[in-house]
């Protein structure tokens, strides 16, 4: 059961200043180190740079283009193919939803206990365990909904040579792009902390229209529908 209307969520401003307090306080939590490559599996038989021929020129379909942060000017187009929208920015983290250890007011000054998208038994998502994208909110830049692209849709996330298939499950500021769960960072092999992670470096979102992950919640139901999807994608286009 979804929100009667979708919920947006603020961007993440002073974000230095802001993790030094929570560093100061010592509620922020020291990274693991991580592996290199190979502990972040690529999902699915798709190359990356199949998916990426196919969205390395932009038919526009936004009405003008989207910040990736709050201080830079607008650089980023929505792109239409057949079958989907893309558009390649930066990533920043997600935290909101269910609290956990890893997502919560002690970890994320920007927390929020809610997501636009609901799963199943209308609870929120969960953050650190459900691979998902933020959408910006509707505008007179792009409408998401007019696009075909829904809550639950399915979205293909690429980032160097590695794919993660996610869901649309926040809707996030008016005009700012790119923004993913805790969990799609973390199986990209980008820093997931809330407070401090993310990457500057591109990201591409191809969001597939009139798609449906159900369960919402269900990440094997979104990789197999993303196999297929991915397939068709770089058939049709």
């Amino acid at each position: 059961m979804f929100p009667a209307a979708p919920r947006t969520r603020p961007r993440r401003l002073a974000l230095a200043a802001a993790a030094a307090a929570l560093l100061a306080a010592g509620v922020l939590p020291v990274l693991a180190e991580r592996g290199s490559g190979s502990a972040f599996a690529h999902e699915g038989s798709v190359p990356a740079a199949d998916l990426l021929a196919k969205v390395r020129s932009c038919k526009q379909v936004s009405h003008g283009t989207y910040r990736t942060d709050e201080e830079k000017a607008p650089s980023v187009p929505v792109c239409g193919a057949k079958g989907a929208v893309f558009f390649t920015a930066d990533m920043d983290i997600d935290c909101d939803g269910r609290p956990t250890a890893k997502c919560s007011t002690s970890t994320d000054p920007w927390f929020q206990d809610d997501t636009a998208f609901h799963q199943l038994d209308g609870r929120p998502l969960r953050a650190d365990r459900l691979p998902y994208v933020v959408v910006p909110g509707v505008s007179d830049i792009w409408d998401y909904r007019a696009a075909g692209v829904k809550g639950g849709g399915l979205v293909a996330v690429i980032h160097d040579d590695q794919v993660e298939y996610a869901v649309v499950g926040d809707v996030g500021p008016k005009k700012i792009i790119g923004e993913a769960s805790y969990a799609t960072a973390e199986g990209l092999g980008i820093d997931p902390d809330p407070a401090h992670g993310g990457t500057d470096s591109p990201v591409t979102y191809i969001l597939f229209t009139n798609s449906q992950v159900t369960p919402i919640e269900s990440h094997s139901t979104a990789v197999a529908l993303g196999e297929r999807l991915a397939k068709e994608f770089i058939e049709d286009n």
